[in-house]
């Protein structure tokens, strides 16, 4: 089976399970107030969904999984509420849009499949994670399995640990398509005196088009010996099918930037209710927590008590939207179409002489990463630049064992997304050719 073949078939798999999901919730809630829907059946009208996007027009953004251009709707009601708290003050725009400021809550419970108040918004994925692990209360011999690919600011933070707390951090290896090594897990967690303290892992890394396919398999590991689980799904949301219940994670972060298409500084975390039955956040303020008496307090009874008070609430009420936006389309869709795009470039891009797609693993994503040989990434991005096209460089340092294992230094990054298009692909190639 081809990866194509492999793509579409787990992406009918996402639909057929969620259809069943879907059928099972209405057994027991009230179908005129459920906020779950079932698939698309009509395939979307993508040039009228790429109109949404004015931007599109004056750009090629092959940059999505740094920062994805918004539609109009998102942008637009940004810079109303932005009015709205000029004429009328800040904290009385915020009681007027009360009601809309609980969207993002709930329009991400039904992309995720959880409920409302296991969501938090946040101000960055790396804000949400700090949240969780700084929470943990790790010890002197604790244990972290953690994986290849793991984020460089998730890295940094358990070399922090290593330093302040003495943890002990361990690399689950990879099997030989370059996912998770569930046997090797297996032997990690039976291993030591003691069970390890968390599994944290990077569903999708930053530099390379890879999924973590075993991700499900990894949770179910870490339900069964009741150790804390961790997933990094910054470069997923938004991109394709992600099944908190599925995964049976723990913890899930992510930002709004990227293939969710939402305001910069607006992150999310996923905490289960038992999740935050064992564990505090980080840090509370008197947003997420009452002050209850000279030594005591109480925390908020749900994943509000990870947020704290300030943040943009203009970018917070884009995030709702744009996460309403992906529901309309329907994540089925835009995966399927997203995996589209990125196979017609892949496959283009390695018909080039002197290009080296350097994306491995059994399924891939929206994220393409290639090397040119003898050229610098540099040049290459300010050579597309000039012609208005969007990439970016992946360095060593943002998953730097990886890298340090296949012996690359830094990647070009092309990131497409579902209002990208098959000419934008066509005018890329075009652009590289005389590189």
């Amino acid at each position: 089976m081809s990866l194509a073949d492999l793509g579409s078939s787990y992406w009918r798999l996402q639909a057929i399970g969620e259809s069943r999901r879907h059928a099972i919730r209405h057994k027991t809630c009230n179908a005129s107030k459920c906020m779950y829907r079932a698939p698309r059946a009509v395939m979307p009208d993508w040039a009228r969904i790429r109109a949404d996007t004015p931007a599109a027009e004056k750009v090629l953004h092959f940059n999505n999984a740094g920062s994805a251009l918004p539609t109009q709707q998102v942008t637009k009601a940004q810079h109303d509420y932005l009015e709205l708290e000029a004429s009328t003050g800040g904290y009385e725009a915020l009681i007027q849009e009360a009601e809309a400021m609980e969207k993002p809550y709930t329009a991400l419970a039904q992309l995720l499949n959880c409920h409302p108040d296991e969501i938090a918004i946040t101000t960055s994925s790396t804000a949400s994670w700090f949240q969780v692990f700084g929470g943990l209360n790790l010890k002197a011999g604790d244990r972290i399995l953690t994986s290849i690919s793991e984020y460089g600011s998730n890295f940094l933070a358990y070399l922090q640990a290593i330093k302040r707390q003495q943890v002990e951090v361990e690399i689950i290896p990879e099997d030989a398509e370059g996912d998770v090594d569930i046997l090797a897990l297996e032997k990690l967690v039976a291993a030591g005196t003691s069970k390890p303290a968390l599994i944290a892992i990077t569903h999708i890394p930053t530099s390379s088009g890879r999924v973590y396919t075993h991700a499900a398999a990894v949770g179910a590991i870490a339900q069964r010996e009741g150790i804390p689980y961790l997933l990094d799904a910054t470069q997923s949301i938004g991109q394709m099918p992600i099944d908190v219940q599925q995964l049976q994670c723990d913890y899930l972060t992510s930002t709004g930037r990227k293939f969710l298409r939402a305001p910069r500084g607006t992150g999310l975390l996923y905490a289960s209710r038992a999740a935050m039955a064992r564990a505090e956040p980080a840090m509370v303020d008197v947003h997420g927590a009452v002050w209850t008496g000279r030594h005591d307090y109480k925390l908020v009874p749900s994943a509000k008590r990870y947020e704290l008070y300030e943040m943009s609430y203009a970018a917070k009420m884009g995030l709702g939207l744009a996460a309403e936006y992906v529901l309309e389309i329907g994540i089925e869709a835009v995966w399927k179409r997203v995996q589209h795009i990125a196979g017609m470039l892949r496959q283009q891009l390695q018909e080039l002489k002197g290009v080296t797609v350097q994306d491995r693993g059994r399924l891939l994503c929206g994220i393409v990463s290639f090397t040119m040989e003898g050229k610098r990434p540099e040049d290459v991005k300010q050579a597309l630049g000039e012609e208005k096209i969007n990439v970016s460089i992946s360095p060593a340092n943002s998953t730097l064992l990886d890298f340090s294992q296949r012996g690359l230094t830094k990647v070009l990054r092309a990131s497409v997304h579902y209002y990208n298009t098959e000419e934008e692909v066509h005018r890329f190639l075009e652009a590289l050719k005389p590189l």
